[in-house]
């Protein structure tokens, strides 16, 4: 921290990340709609979209059928995965020559401590401006920074000039900067909770972060302080540099609905010798099974189970899926999507029942 204790956190973007891959290497998709995902006759989904194809109103998570409507003459590419790790991996080595404190929260987007890095000489502005030249001199990427004391207005400030923005917002000055921003702009403000604050008539950060203690703890509950303090540009959370796992699943969206048990149960049975692999690989036995279903008009759900003894085996992960998964079975009820997760990682609590089952 400086001379009166502040700290200075970067929160870099890069800019439509797999789409500005895709222009890299193919430079005739330059300043063109290009849409990354799945084949719409698949029921694939947007991955990401360049920019001139979001003018069109594509984003991500959208059907790529209806991005196809929206934006027919878009020019839609199949991810590579692979290729994006290799440029991401690039990027967080050239943030990590600026500091040791880097908290990379997916493959285009992390957050940095340049606190010890700041001095009279080397104010956050310039450090910033050092990073995006660094990062585009390797990658040929643009990335868009925020620069504040806490996480959380550092997340705000990166996505206010995007694309290759910059924002810095000064010590002392992060309720001001906040005020005016639409509350859906805060971070854990999703948009059902926004509209409901502002059919209350609380429309900007600002507003929220007038209204009193009280008010906070109905609305929220044991969020209210966490909302309150975030709304006033209050963040003390730590840049770690170590992510704790909370969960490990796999999925998939089949390319028609698919009703048969035997088909779910093959399916199922693949998913979780993924999961289990990867538990396995990483020590983590958990002691909650989830089954996540999207049913054919696109109802989604989950069902879990919660062990007495934590499990990374197959077997007992599969057992504990199908059951699931087979109480779902009803006549006439086909799937489009299937997917399966084990959590519960932390210290072991006894239970009444040996297994108690839950709905969420």
């Amino acid at each position: 921290m400086d001379a009166a204790g502040r700290r200075y956190i970067i929160h870099a973007d890069l800019d439509a990340f797999y789409a500005a891959v895709e222009q890299l290497d193919n430079p005739d998709l330059a300043g063109k709609p290009v849409i990354v995902g799945g084949s719409p006759e698949n029921r694939g989904v947007v991955a990401t979209a360049s920019y001139e194809a979001r003018v069109f109103g594509v984003h991500s998570a959208m059907p790529m059928s209806r991005a196809v409507r929206l934006c027919p003459e878009g020019i839609r590419v199949s991810p590579r995965f692979q290729r994006y790790k290799e440029i991401s991996d690039q990027v967080m080595g050239t943030f990590r020559d600026i500091t040791d404190l880097v908290e990379p929260m997916s493959m285009d987007e992390a957050y940095l401590d340049i606190t010890d890095a700041v001095e009279e000489k080397n104010p956050p502005l310039a450090i910033a401006i050092d990073l995006k030249a660094r990062v585009h001199d390797k990658t040929g990427m643009t990335v868009s920074i925020g620069v504040a004391t806490g996480k959380s207005v550092a997340k705000i400030a990166s996505d206010l000039q995007k694309p290759d923005g910059l924002v810095v917002v000064q010590p002392g000055e992060e309720a001001a900067f906040l005020s005016p921003l639409a509350v859906g702009k805060l971070p854990g403000v999703g948009p059902k909770t926004a509209e409901r604050l502002r059919q209350e008539g609380v429309e900007t950060i600002g507003q929220l972060a007038d209204m009193p203690p009280d008010w906070h703890q109905r609305r929220f509950g044991k969020r209210g302080d966490w909302v309150m303090h975030r709304a006033r540009g209050i963040d003390h959370d730590r840049v770690s540099t170590e992510r704790e796992t909370k969960s490990v699943s796999a999925e998939t969206t089949f390319a028609n609905d698919i009703s048969d048990p035997t088909e779910l149960r093959e399916v199922l049975v693949r998913l979780t010798e993924r999961v289990a692999k990867q538990l396995e690989r990483k020590g983590l036995p958990g002691r909650t099974v989830s089954v996540k279903l999207r049913l054919a008009d696109f109802t989604t759900f989950t069902r879990q189970a919660t062990l007495l003894v934590p499990t990374h085996e197959e077997s007992e992960i599969l057992e504990q899926g199908w059951r699931l998964l087979s109480n779902e079975l009803t006549p006439g009820r086909s799937f489009r999507l299937l997917g399966i997760g084990v959590s519960g990682f932390g210290a072991i609590q006894q239970l009444p029942l040996p297994l108690a089952m839950t709905e969420v």
